[in-house]
């Protein structure tokens, strides 16, 4: 089997699982409890409400135009498995909604449901889709004028919090988003995976003994860079490597340990590609 076939295959599977996932958690705790989600899902939450339209119909329906534009503007691998995830979301989300809720519970509601949601979401994004029409506008808005694409969704989000507060009360308001806030966290978690990387970079007189300890005790394969002193105009050597959180705690020792003069910085990575930074031996 191909890596491109076995890509796919993962590929299916993550918004396949995202997508149901998403639904359980918005059919079976948030909306017994009248807590609502950022994006076309929560606006979808609020007209189905007041209209007595089904959620499913509506998740479908109001990202249609957001299909349309990322169609044109973004490309078309990208919006088939948007609507792929979207239109699972949709379906499942008919399947769950007749089916006893789970709880009625507020705390619990927001946290587990928070979870689940955060889990499916980003299981999605994982699989190179999205389940909200949110994103392409974000995504457009940030090619157009540079606005970040975090942003644009924390704007949207607040207006339609507001929209809840103000329709439904002040503690659902709240209540959304706090789910939103644990939400958010767990989809960076899924995304970027949960053993987070961090990025190490050393400064030092005599870097061979330093990478040498890096490899020795936890593996890790540096690479070197020159450098020279703006003030000591002496030649500097330059350790660039990557690390997982868990290994933050030996790499400091190894750095207390070294002899000479050290400067190190340590960085969040919110992605590795690549196979080349651990040694096998």
């Amino acid at each position: 089997m191909s890596e491109k076939t076995k890509s796919n295959i993962i590929s299916f599977l993550s918004l396949t699982v995202g997508a149901i996932l998403a639904a359980f958690a918005l059919e079976e705790f948030l909306v017994p409890c009248k807590i609502f989600d950022g994006g076309i899902t929560g606006v979808s939450m609020i007209l189905s409400h007041f209209t007595h339209v089904p959620l499913a119909v509506l998740l479908i329906v109001i990202n249609i135009p957001f299909f349309i534009i990322g169609w044109k503007k973004i490309g078309h691998i990208f919006v088939l498995k948007a609507i792929y995830a979207i239109s699972l979301f949709s379906i499942m989300s008919a399947v769950f909604e007749p089916m006893e809720d789970v709880t009625y519970q507020m705390l619990l509601a927001v946290t587990f449901g928070g979870v689940i949601l955060g889990i499916g979401v980003g299981l999605v994004i994982r699989g190179g889709g999205v389940l909200d029409g949110t994103e392409i506008v974000a995504i457009l808005i940030n090619r157009k004028w540079g606005i970040s694409v975090g942003k644009v969704i924390l704007i949207f989000n607040a207006v339609i919090y507001s929209i809840a507060g103000i329709a439904f009360g002040i503690n659902q308001g709240m209540y959304s988003f706090l789910m939103y806030i644990v939400t958010s966290k767990i989809i960076d978690m899924v995304e970027i995976g949960l053993e987070s990387a961090k990025s190490v970079m050393i400064i030092t007189d005599d870097g061979k003994e330093l990478a040498d300890q890096i490899l020795k005790r936890l593996g890790r394969t540096v690479t070197f860079m020159e450098g020279t002193g703006h003030v000591s105009k002496g030649s500097k050597d330059v350790l660039y490597c990557v690390i997982t959180r868990a290994e933050i705690f030996e790499f400091k020792r190894i750095i207390a340990e070294s002899e000479g003069s050290t400067f190190t910085t340590i960085a969040d990575v919110s992605e590795v590609i690549g196979n080349h930074i651990k040694s096998k031996g």
